[in-house]
């Protein structure tokens, strides 16, 4: 699978019938899903798809680019969907696409637990189709928006790592809301200097005053 900018939910589960439902119902509201038969088909995906992705509880991956969530199946052959979802939070995949469990009645204390521990619903079978579609859609909602505060994080962080060592020295002390005299008298340079300096990090960070920069590093907190 190529990534794209479009939203995919990927509907992860053993049941046939489950899986060609809900791509049709998907499909009513105009939404891309991908299907997977078993977790390990999934993960697989995810492999060869997000670069570098490693499977483990240690493993800090390159995440999707893409917005989409996971219906998941709680119960399924081989790898469950609870030691799926394990994988996919331990490694912040959880958080780029959120996950909502499709459950059985005896699975729903389960469920429960999972939500409070990072999953972002469930839906008890057989279930509504229509609040189902609309948890998709709230899902994919957020995951595009948490891409996107990630994505910005990332274009900061690039930014930073273009300053000189002297050019950090001065940001600091701008934030601080030190005139450049002070910042001079501490760092043992001129007020010329400071200026020269000062006018650099506001050009690498893309901002027009102390304030604008001040709430951008803050943003990274």
């Amino acid at each position: 699978m190529n990534l794209t900018d479009t939203p995919t939910v990927f509907i992860v589960d053993d049941d046939a019938s489950v899986r060609e439902g809900m791509a049709w119902l998907l499909r009513t509201r105009r939404l891309l899903s991908e299907s997977f038969d078993s977790a390990e088909k999934f993960l697989d995906m995810l492999t060869h798809s997000v670069q570098t992705l490693p499977i483990g509880p240690t493993a800090a991956p390159s995440l999707p680019r893409q917005a989409g969530c996971v219906l998941l199946d709680v119960r399924m052959p081989g790898m469950s969907g609870l030691a799926l979802f394990e994988l996919l939070l331990n490694n912040g995949i959880a958080h780029a696409w959120p996950v909502i469990f499709l459950t059985g009645h005896a699975d729903v204390p389960t469920a429960v637990d999972s939500v409070k521990r990072g999953a972002f619903d469930f839906c008890e079978k057989p279930f509504s189709d229509n609040a189902l579609v609309d948890r998709v859609e709230q899902a994919l909602a957020l995951s595009q928006e948490r891409l996107f505060i990630r994505q910005q994080q990332q274009l900061l962080q690039s930014r930073l790592a273009e300053l000189t060592e002297r050019e950090r020295d001065v940001m600091r002390l701008v934030v601080e809301g030190l005139p450049n005299k002070l910042i001079a008298d501490q760092l043992d340079i001129s007020v010329r200097t400071v200026e020269v300096h000062r006018a650099r990090v506001f050009e690498k960070m893309d901002v027009k005053s102390a304030v604008e920069l001040a709430n951008l590093l803050r943003s990274l907190a």
